[in-house]
């Protein structure tokens, strides 16, 4: 999954706002005579499903979560690398945590993911009050690097694995709404994209076995979820002993039930095939709705980006997806301006690409050199901060557009919605998603979560659409 981390101009859907704008922090469990664990999450929705994985390994050795920071004997800040000011927020909330580790004697703190694999020496020489470092890899290990730091040592551990999936761990759903879950399905990364540190920090693609797939996806709906969003750095690459690629486990786990939502994120535009398109239109439960990043529209950038494919690939993937799904298939994107040396003609190449594909949402930023990417060794910066800005602005503006166009041709139709709880401006609204991925905002009256209700859409904004609940319906 390429990272998604919060830039005030995005335009997205409320749910993926969530998603990448809010920090997570673990929920607080009702029990007593227990160490306190309080896990505050960063940047894209594996790691939100990782902390998940982290609550249940510490679970397991005695603690309970909590949402109160100050109550906690532990606390890890699982964190985000993609950019440099997501690393810049995890060290400002670190001289806060100071002060709260200074206030309950024997509290330890810990930074896990991606931050804690690129950064691990620089965390513990500079950030004197980390007690513990663990990689993406190394949750399985922190009980034993708390007991370390217990005595006084740093407890350390970022070794990147080839074999690691924490297929066996159940995880514990943190921030839950019973209605929609993350299900990892593979781990790291194989695509050598210049600007990106994720294959540095999270490691080879390794796949996991499908059956462990199915089955936490079985028992998610036998406990009352209604949605899944099967999760991986790159979905597409999934293969699991030369047997089961991802068109397959797509299929295996929409038979589960028809009343069980599948979607997936991310894919790759090298790598989605026909055969994943034509799964998705076999099956109504899987979402009519893709994420796939352009991140250029100029192929002479995307080689500078070493995106291993050009405009014509992602175009040609563009009209496989709209002539197999229809035109009303969900497509949204990411979008980087100001990438080395990219020229005012390059950028608007990558404006005619909005124009063309009418993307529903993106997700869109200015480029930002991390140390240790190939970019950065290969390429000098060399587009100044205003200029990157302004592009941004120029791309945003062209998508805020065209979202607010697709979303008005809504308008009059009729919408399945998942409901998924309570809508945050109003307590007399229910909030869900459509199969594209939208965000639907109706009065609750008495429907309840995990219902899907058809809903007449009546207005609606670039990022929000709004209606009038008609009737129930039992599946999806």
């Amino acid at each position: 999954m390429e990272h998604r981390i919060s830039n005030s101009l995005k335009i997205l859907t409320e749910a993926d706002k969530e998603a990448c704008e809010t920090v997570r922090v673990s929920e607080n469990e009702p029990v007593t005579h227990k160490k306190r664990l309080f896990i505050e999450s960063y940047g894209c929705q594996m790691n939100f499903a990782d902390s998940e994985i982290v609550a249940s390994v510490m679970r397991e050795a005695g603690y309970a979560t909590t949402s109160d920071v100050n109550d906690a004997d532990l606390i890890f800040l699982n964190t985000c690398a993609i950019r440099e000011n997501a690393e810049q927020k995890v060290r400002n909330r670190l001289v806060h945590l100071n002060f709260v580790k200074k206030k309950k004697a024997g509290a330890l703190i810990g930074i896990l993911g991606c931050m804690a694999e690129r950064l691990k020496a620089q965390l513990l020489e500079e950030e004197q009050m980390v007690d513990i470092v663990a990689g993406p890899d190394s949750y399985r290990d922190l009980p034993h690097l708390v007991l370390e730091a217990e005595t006084g040592q740093k407890g350390v551990n970022v070794f990147l694995s080839r074999e690691e999936t924490y297929a066996d761990i159940s995880p514990i759903r943190l921030n839950s709404n019973g209605v929609t879950a993350l299900v990892s399905i593979m781990r790291g990364c194989d695509n050598m994209c210049s600007f990106c540190v994720v294959p540095f920090t999270r490691g080879r693609e390794r796949s996991r076995d499908p059956f462990s797939i199915v089955k936490e996806a079985d028992n998610l709906f036998r406990n009352g979820y209604r949605e899944v969003t099967l999760l991986g750095q790159n979905v597409d690459s999934y293969k699991w002993q030369n047997q089961v690629k991802f068109a397959q486990l797509l299929e295996m786990v929409a038979k589960i039930s028809p009343e069980l939502r599948v979607r997936f994120s991310t894919s790759h535009p090298k790598d989605i095939t026909d055969e994943v398109l034509y799964t998705i239109k076999k099956y109504d439960n899987i979402c009519k709705y893709i994420h796939l990043p352009a991140q250029s529209g100029n192929s002479r950038v995307l080689d500078l980006m070493n995106r291993t494919y050009n405009r014509e690939w992602y175009l040609e993937r563009i009209n496989s997806i709209r002539n197999i799904l229809g035109e009303d298939c969900g497509i949204s994107h990411d979008m980087i301006s100001g990438f080395c040396t990219e020229t005012e003609e390059e950028h608007q190449d990558s404006i005619s690409l909005l124009e063309y594909v009418r993307f529903d949402f993106g997700y869109m930023f200015s480029y930002s050199e991390r140390p240790g990417t190939l970019a950065a060794k290969k390429f000098k910066d060399d587009i100044s901060a205003e200029v990157k800005q302004r592009r941004l602005a120029e791309i945003i503006e062209v998508q805020q557009r065209i979202s607010l166009e697709r979303n008005q041709r809504l308008i009059g139709t009729v919408q399945k919605v998942l409901v998924e709880g309570t809508s945050k401006r109003s307590e007399n609204d229910f909030t869900g998603r459509i199969d594209q991925n939208k965000k639907v905002v109706f009065p609750r009256e008495n429907f309840k979560k995990g219902d899907y209700v058809n809903v007449l859409i009546t207005e609606c904004t670039a990022a929000t659409l709004k209606g009038k609940a008609l009737v129930e319906v039992e599946a999806v």
